[in-house]
């Protein structure tokens, strides 16, 4: 047993093991227990997991706290509350999927446990191969940084559009190569059926699956965002894979809770902007400082007060918008 105290990646593998435990045993109790069939999560029960997976995902740092230090307690924290709101943010792009392809609302859930299933794996390669490339390239970080400040400048001018689901490459491409049905065949990805052209029985993809893909997409193109944000916070590969991972993991239930009310958001993306500007640009002061870093405390009550600022102002924004809507439709 000497081995589960050897290091991996610069963190015992004790540590490891008990990370995919509690992953795995959260994706069984999922998968088999609490949704084996195809049903609509109503809000409460959303808010209900969304709740757990949170607590779940903060204990988890507490626990990091206590085996690596308050450092990296703190790290772990902030790099949770940034993936967690990026994943938010991923969440509008997901309702706009969903409601091009008009996937009812009790197949969803399916695309999206598979959609999770696919993150945990392509997340996992992600942050392998930019802490090796970090780890021999520390230089590396600073093209993080600015390409995170360069990423938030234009999320700020262009907060205000919507991803255009009919427009994508992707979507294009696989529509002219692959033969796909038009309708949903229940929660059935791939179907065989008749081939109008050739008279001959030929497997097709559903749109189920091009929600599917298009999700897994889109999720690609966050990473591409969140990793060098959770990079400029630590390079501990642990801290940086278990972060992301405890703040995806709940997106599924997330989902269902905030789908109905992304309106309400209406400042968030404002925030997250700023946020990622303020991630970036805290390597360049530190080094303006002669800092090694900006102390984590500081860089998490920062990224706290502005995301909070974002939602808050959101709501109070929005406050009189449910009261309207009730009012046209009456």
């Amino acid at each position: 047993m000497d081995f589960l105290m050897h290091d991996f990646q610069g963190t015992a593998v004790w540590l490891w093991l008990s990370f995919i435990a509690i992953v795995l045993a959260l994706l069984a109790l999922d998968l088999g227990v609490l949704h084996k069939e195809n049903k609509e999560i109503g809000i409460r029960e959303s808010l209900l997991l969304s709740a757990f997976y949170i607590t779940l995902g903060l204990a988890f740092g507490g626990f990091v706290w206590l085996q690596a230090g308050q450092q990296a307690g703190i790290e772990y924290l902030t790099g949770f509350v940034v993936e967690k709101s990026l994943a938010m943010d991923n969440i509008f792009v997901i309702a706009m999927i969903f409601g091009y392809f008009a996937i009812p609302r009790h197949y969803q859930h399916r695309v999206l446990l598979y959609g999770i299933l696919g993150v945990i794996v392509l997340r996992g390669l992600m942050i392998g191969a930019g802490a090796a490339i970090v780890e021999n390239y520390d230089w590396v970080l600073y093209l993080f940084a600015a390409f995170l400040v360069f990423t938030g400048i234009k999320m700020l001018f262009s907060a205000d559009e919507e991803y255009d689901v009919a427009g994508n490459p992707l979507l294009k491409f696989l529509r002219r190569r692959l033969p796909v049905t038009d309708r949903l065949h229940g929660d059935r990805f791939l179907v065989r059926e008749k081939d109008e052209k050739t008279g001959r029985m030929r497997t097709f993809v559903t749109p189920l699956l091009l929600a599917l893909v298009l999700v897994e997409f889109a999720d690609l193109v966050f990473a591409v965002d969140s990793i060098p944000a959770i990079f400029a916070i630590t390079t501990d590969p642990f801290i940086v894979y278990t972060s992301n991972i405890f703040a995806i993991l709940g997106l599924r239930a997330l989902y269902f809770a905030l789908s109905a009310l992304i309106h309400r958001f209406a400042y968030l993306k404002y925030a997250l902007a700023t946020v990622l500007v303020f991630i970036g640009s805290k390597i360049f002061v530190a080094d303006m400082l002669g800092l090694a870093k900006i102390p984590p405390m500081i860089s998490l009550g920062v990224t706290i007060a502005i995301l909070a600022a974002g939602i808050l102002g959101s709501l109070w924004a929005t406050r009189n918008d449910e009261v309207k809507q009730v009012t046209e439709e009456a």
